[in-house]
């Protein structure tokens, strides 16, 4: 989507000015956010591009005034309440008033450099053989999706050249709509199927 994150390229926002020496965190705050979005995320009602599309989707005004964990945080408290593991009264009061629904998936500090390693991932099996090769002449499209998409604004409608056939991925444009991940049952497992549709990955050198 053409949202507020998406400012590659465009006039009016100015150059980048990195922090020498740059800590991981500023704060102890960022820190833990980043465990409670590490922890949540094993709970499995989300996908990692629908993580990306929550934080994507927030106000433009709101976006540019906060930080980075800053955005983090709002997107995880919609995520939360999206998928019904807390309510607006809860985060407002800072009570819990009722338990989550997936208690049993609690992510236990020892397993966190585990699952950091594995992370999700996210090749697939398909059929059809690519439709590119390496060295064929690309062009990306026009695409002002509603929706996530990795396509970013500086790169539509670009020429390039496929330089690398990779195997088939998850389709985060599709994927970041959200589904039950858990795959508990049949249903679960065709929801699943439906948002990843899987795609050929290419890496692809655009021409300046």
């Amino acid at each position: 989507m053409s949202g507020p994150h998406d400012v590659g390229g465009r006039a009016g926002f100015g150059e980048i000015m990195p922090e020498a020496d740059e800590p991981a965190f500023h704060a102890d705050w960022e820190r833990r956010v980043l465990g409670l979005t590490l922890c949540c995320g094993a709970l499995r009602h989300w996908t990692l591009n629908e993580s990306r599309h929550a934080r994507e989707s927030l106000p433009p005004a709101l976006y540019y005034s906060s930080s980075y964990y800053q955005i983090w945080l709002t997107a995880l408290e919609a995520l939360l309440i999206h998928h019904g593991e807390m309510t607006r009264e809860e985060l407002d009061d800072g009570v819990v008033h009722q338990a989550g629904l997936a208690t049993e998936r609690c992510l236990k500090a020892r397993r966190v450099p585990s699952v950091l390693a594995t992370g999700a991932p996210t090749a697939r099996t398909l059929d059809s053989k690519p439709r590119y090769r390496t060295g064929d002449r690309v062009r990306t499209i026009v695409d002002h999706a509603k929706g996530h998409t990795r396509l970013p604004g500086y790169a539509r409608d670009k020429p390039g050249t496929v330089v690398e056939v990779h195997e088939a991925h998850v389709f985060p444009d599709s994927n970041a709509r959200g589904h039950d991940a858990r795959g508990e049952d049949d249903r679960d497992q065709d929801s699943r199927g439906q948002s990843e549709q899987p795609e050929w990955l290419y890496s692809v050198a655009f021409e300046c």
